[in-house]
């Protein structure tokens, strides 16, 4: 997973006319959009960290949503009933009470959970970035665990043999290059081809439904870093995307890995429990919820907005984020550029919704430091991505030599496979501090706005 890995701190064109016609998704226009939910009115609650949170909260303070999980249950789990369940879950996924979904599940009387399945750092998160983990049996349940982490990235037919439904509970970040979403497409995919359902308990989306931004992924590079073709940040919910892979043809395909065919697609049975209460203009703040480390990178609130804002421009070119030991995605430096001259560099840029304050921690040696912090002064006007490019951009100023036109061939395909454009690359392998940036951010939005269009039959909250 990008954000616990290769995005981990270091401290201190296509044409868009082939994009209007062709869609992200190759969809067609009569898909079933799905009914908002309206069942429950709006709530929310104060922030852990206040000075975190971006604008005035916009609701008060009272109970939490009903995650997807709570809805299953207060329904009596009644679509798992006399069935064999797995269940693909990580510590994030909990019931808005904090009991983990493994817990629910395994003592709910009228559910028989037969096996669990772990994603990237595992089913109690407790696992390195990038490290294969083994299949093991769970001490907690007695009940065998299936790593969708070492060679094989699916269930495998000897998996799903035993159980009838597999169940989904994982938390995105509302980020493309975020593994968990990526695992529940390969599980949906690999269930699919073996008649065996798939139910996904929706959760909300950190960032709210209404922020799409940042370059989408060429078709040519999906891979299990971005198994979908959307901006790098998507505006949807795990839910909504898994709606979209079972309507849509070609998004259940990765280039040489795997392609569902029309026939599985259309015969697997998807059954996603939504949320009640929640809005796409919900913060993951105004959710009444706890924040459960999503993975060790992606601690709180602050570091899931801090992602999509910081991690693709610390890929190459010698920034790092975080401050000290902390402020994970917040904190920005440059080995080659003193604090003073880098906080006037980005202070320059006048980036809307941006704002920029020096942070006094203990660094690394222990002894006093200071650091710059990125904070969110309007979320409304925020561009989440818009930083990367520029730090890219600094980068090819202030390096020796070009990084991007130095990256060597793995290099090159992970700044690819997570930034999404390959011309993008190339324009910055040829022109470096002169890239036209501007020119791509414009082209970038018309796509966003092309994608939010189409990706609204999904929807399932308004």
């Amino acid at each position: 997973m990008i954000g616990c890995s290769r995005f981990a701190p270091r401290y201190s064109l296509p044409p868009l006319i082939g994009l209007l016609l062709a869609g992200f998704f190759g969809c067609a226009a009569n898909h079933d959009r799905g009914a908002p939910d309206r069942s429950a009115s709006p709530i929310t609650t104060a922030p852990t960290r206040p000075s975190e949170t971006p604008t005035p909260l916009r609701r008060s303070p009272t109970n939490p949503i009903m995650l997807g999980i709570d809805v299953l249950e207060s329904q009596g789990f009644s679509v798992l009933r006399n069935k064999r369940v797995g269940l693909l879950t990580h510590p994030a996924g909990v019931n808005r009470r904090g009991a983990t979904t493994i817990e629910v599940l395994n003592r709910a009387s009228t559910v028989n959970l037969v096996a669990l399945f772990g994603p990237e750092h595992g089913i109690y998160g407790n696992e390195k970035a990038e490290v294969y983990v083994a299949n093991r049996t769970d001490s907690r349940t007695g009940l065998p665990v299936y790593s969708l982490y070492n060679e094989n990235r699916r269930p495998t037919p000897e998996m799903l043999a035993g159980i009838d439904v597999l169940v989904v509970d994982l938390q995105d970040i509302g980020t493309r290059s975020y593994t968990y979403v990526s695992s529940m497409l390969y599980s949906m995919a690999a269930c699919f081809e073996n008649n065996v359902e798939v139910v996904v308990l929706d959760r909300p989306n950190p960032l709210g439904g209404l922020k799409v931004d940042g370059p989408p992924l060429d078709a040519a590079w999906k891979s299990y870093v971005g198994a979908f073709r959307a901006p790098y940040v998507h505006g949807l919910t795990i839910g909504e995307i898994a709606r979209m892979a079972k309507a849509a043809p070609n998004v259940l395909s990765i280039p040489e890995v795997f392609a569902v065919s029309e026939e599985a697609r259309t015969r697997g049975q998807l059954t996603v429990i939504p949320m009640r209460g929640w809005t796409r203009d919900m913060r993951w703040p105004e959710t009444g919820l706890r924040w459960i480390p999503t993975s060790p990178a992606i601690q709180d609130f602050a570091a899931a907005v801090g992602y999509p804002m910081t991690g693709l421009g610390c890929y190459l070119g010698g920034f790092s984020h975080g401050i000290g030991r902390g402020h994970l995605f917040r904190g920005i430096a440059h080995p080659g550029i003193p604090n003073e001259r880098l906080e006037r560099e980005l202070r320059a840029l006048n980036l809307p919704g941006i704002g920029i304050r020096r942070l006094n921690v203990t660094g690394l040696n222990g002894q006093p430091a200071w650091g710059l912090y990125l904070e969110i002064t309007d979320w409304e006007a925020w561009n989440p991505t818009e930083l990367n490019f520029h730090l890219m951009r600094l980068a090819c100023r202030f390096e020796p030599t070009n990084p991007f036109a130095a990256a060597n061939a793995t290099q090159k395909r992970g700044f690819i496979v997570h930034t999404g454009s390959e011309a993008f690359f190339n324009d910055l392998v040829r022109n470096g501090a002169e890239t036209n940036i501007k020119r791509w951010f414009a082209q970038w939005r018309q796509q966003s706005a092309v994608y939010q269009r189409q990706s609204q039959r999904y929807w399932l909250y308004r």
